[in-house]
């Protein structure tokens, strides 16, 4: 089946279905058999109907809802079951292949097809989103996108996606890539500006990083019919295993580095958080931080969510953990410590078992447009097999809510699970109880 699809121009917001193709002068239907058909047999899986922008069944109408989710790395073994595999060299300790981790998500799940659609990675969660229709959305695209073979020096690990592969990022239709993160640079300054290029081809809009520093502080706004923009900024830390030296500079291509967690980096966010802030926007800061692995929230962390919350800012979308992180309702503003992975190539990897990396939440930001109070945060749990999201059994949904729960007690946050099969958060608090 052939998806319908319009052109698009470079600064166009994408609106191109999954089984889509870049050419040269702009996107094209493909014909995708395994895609159109299954996507639209799934689409009442959580039980919920089709709404339509700002309206959340029980809550109310007219509230803007923002979906973001982790960390997007199509790159490596994702990169090889795609249409367009690149060069799948690797120059890691174990691995110089990236083919071996498709072969171990097989061993973990089952035969993968070759190649598969450029929506596959998304899988159940292309309804999810089609359902809850955000009015924005915001994604961690956490790969280079370059056919380059210049590996950044020093570097354990080197994601890189090939540039005809873009239609996977593409699927989701995100309005805001934010780049700000510790992969976007693994080929180098020109496997960013390949990135960028790409990027800027396809009519998707890159956030956080550019080809000096004002092009990576400049922010993305996503006008929302009748409720003002959605103004995102994207910025990463050295916690997160950003180096220092892919801080963009007045000459120099790179990201939005932020180098410490202090009050005046804070208020510098702040200064130009409110140097873009129209009346009606609502701003998202979306910052790559913390580690990998655990539950806890760095105080730094907290501090530096609440001075921006306090500054004005309405939304922290933390990510870099590989697990869902706590969440905090703070003077009525949302903030996601760490919303975990989203899309990756882990399935089948040994280590850190407890904390179940293959299961995977969506999350949909409902907020009065007028202020950017929260009303209500759903998660849709995902869980990931053949380099693919579906829809998570109910045993491990009800292991992400209690564990989700556990985790954010300390903020005053509960998390119900909803006849749907979402799960609800319950701010029963403002304040860290750190």
């Amino acid at each position: 089946m052939v998806t319908p699809l319009y052109p698009v121009t470079q600064t166009a917001s994408p609106r191109w279905g999954p089984g889509a193709h870049f050419s040269g002068g702009g996107w094209r239907a493909v014909a995708e058999g395994d895609q159109s058909g299954p996507v639209r047999r799934i689409a009442g899986s959580f039980g919920f109907p089709r709404r339509w922008p700002g309206r959340v069944g029980g809550v109310g109408d007219r509230l803007l809802t923002v979906f973001l989710c982790g960390d997007v790395m199509t790159g490596r073994g994702v990169d090889q079951v795609l249409p367009h595999p690149g060069d799948p060299e690797l120059r890691e300790t174990c691995v110089d292949d990236a083919r071996a981790y498709v072969d171990l998500a097989e061993r973990a799940g089952g035969p993968i097809p070759r190649p598969v659609g450029f929506s596959w990675p998304w899988g159940d969660a292309l309804p999810v989103l089609e359902g809850l229709a955000p009015d924005a959305r915001v994604i961690n695209a956490e790969t280079s996108i370059t056919a380059s073979r210049e590996f950044a020096p020093g570097r354990a690990v080197h994601y890189r996606m090939c540039p005809d592969n873009l239609p996977c990022l593409a699927a989701a239709r995100p309005d805001a890539c934010a780049l700000a993160n510790n992969h976007v640079l693994d080929f180098g300054r020109s496997g960013l500006e390949d990135t960028l290029d790409a990027l800027s081809r396809a009519g998707l809009r890159a956030v956080g990083a550019g080809r000096d520093a004002a092009a990576a502080r400049r922010p993305v706004a996503v006008p929302v019919s009748g409720r003002g923009r959605v103004v995102i900024f994207s910025c990463g830390t050295v916690s997160s295993g950003i180096p220092a030296g892919w801080a963009a500079a007045p000459d120099r291509p790179g990201i939005d580095y932020l180098p410490d967690l202090s009050d005046a980096t804070a208020d510098d966010v702040i200064g130009r958080t409110a140097a873009a802030k129209q009346p009606g926007d609502f701003v998202v800061v979306s910052i790559h931080w913390g580690s990998n692995w655990g539950y806890d929230v760095d105080p730094e962390q907290v501090r530096f969510a609440h001075r921006l919350i306090d500054g004005g800012v309405d939304l922290i979308h933390g990510h870099s953990s590989h697990h869902p992180r706590p969440v905090e309702v703070f003077r009525g503003k949302l903030v996601l410590y760490g919303c975990g992975d989203c899309i990756n190539d882990y399935e089948g990897t040994a280590g850190y078992g407890m904390y179940r990396a293959d299961l995977r939440l969506l999350y949909f930001a409902s907020v009065q447009p007028d202020t950017g109070t929260l009303v209500t945060l759903r998660m849709a749990p995902m869980r990931a097999r053949k380099l693919r999201l579906h829809r998570a059994p109910a045993a491990d949904a009800e292991r992400l809510r209690t564990v989700l729960e556990q985790a954010s007690r300390r903020f005053g946050s509960r998390v119900d699970t909803h006849p749907d099969g979402l799960l609800v958060l319950r701010a029963c608090g403002s304040g860290s109880r750190s």
